[in-house]
């Protein structure tokens, strides 16, 4: 990383690019865009307010959050850095690298000159509801893909968002547990409007919906189920090993995100 990053504070930010161009070599899942949306949604905050990331592995989207917050807005990661869900299937059985993400995530945001800004609870996003009181005014979404632990995500911490407030999901229309919360929650529900997705991660507005407007957010939402589907073809091509068919489906093999 460039020594710059060191003498970063929010009150002299550094340029978007440079930024991006710094988390390169930090080990994670985050394009271009979806960095740009955190980006952009972390740098209309205002002093008082609070962003919480739930999964944060080592650090790559905290670190844009954290560059381009301003100054007095309060940081939270959660992350029991316990060695599962590490990533594409590496759900468990990885204790022998939980202390070395968690050493790496905090490595990687001193390099950054982040680390400072950042309060990191160490443990699970359900047992860490109690050690965030109040509102989160920017909420981000990156823990348990299974259905179960994304929907209580969703729905516990969804409801610390105030109106008005944003709340973002990654690995939406792409994981089929993180999906499937989605259909039990945000589709048909009358508290957050969806905004609009860089790839896998979606953008929800805390509002208050009507009727009719909470038929046209389910619509809107639903639209992006072909893309889901396809996503869910190239990861079973993927696995098996069918070059053809995900080449096919305009895949290079990346797992999507």
């Amino acid at each position: 990383m460039s020594p710059v990053a060191d003498q970063h504070s929010p009150s002299s930010p550094r340029p978007f690019d440079a930024v991006f161009r710094d988390v390169a070599d930090v080990q994670g899942w985050m394009t271009r865009d979806q960095a740009r949306r955190l980006w952009d949604r972390a740098g209309a905050l205002r002093g008082g307010d609070r962003v919480v990331e739930i999964g944060s592995f080592h650090g790559r989207s905290m670190i844009v959050l954290a560059s381009a917050a301003p100054a007095g807005v309060e940081l939270v990661a959660i992350d029991p850095h316990g060695g599962n869900d590490r990533g594409p299937q590496e759900i468990q059985g990885y204790a022998a690298e939980a202390q070395a993400d968690f050493e790496q995530f905090h490595a990687n945001l001193r390099r950054a000159g982040v680390d400072g800004r950042v309060t990191h609870l160490r443990s699970f996003s359900s047992a860490a509801l109690a050690d965030v009181p109040g509102p989160v005014q920017l909420l981000y979404i990156d823990g348990a893909h299974r259905y179960r632990p994304a929907l209580e995500d969703i729905r516990q911490w969804g409801a610390k968002v105030p109106d008005g407030g944003t709340m973002l999901i990654h690995d939406s229309f792409s994981s089929i547990g993180v999906t499937l919360a989605l259909l039990s929650s945000t589709f048909f529900g009358a508290s957050f409007r969806y905004i609009g997705r860089s790839q896998s991660m979606t953008e929800y507005q805390r509002v208050r919906l009507s009727g009719r407007e909470r038929v046209r957010n389910a619509l809107r939402q639903a639209a992006q189920l072909p893309w889901f589907a396809r996503n869910v073809l190239v990861k079973l091509a993927i696995s098996v090993k069918l070059r053809p068919l995900y080449r096919l489906l305009g895949s290079d093999g990346t797992w999507p995100y």
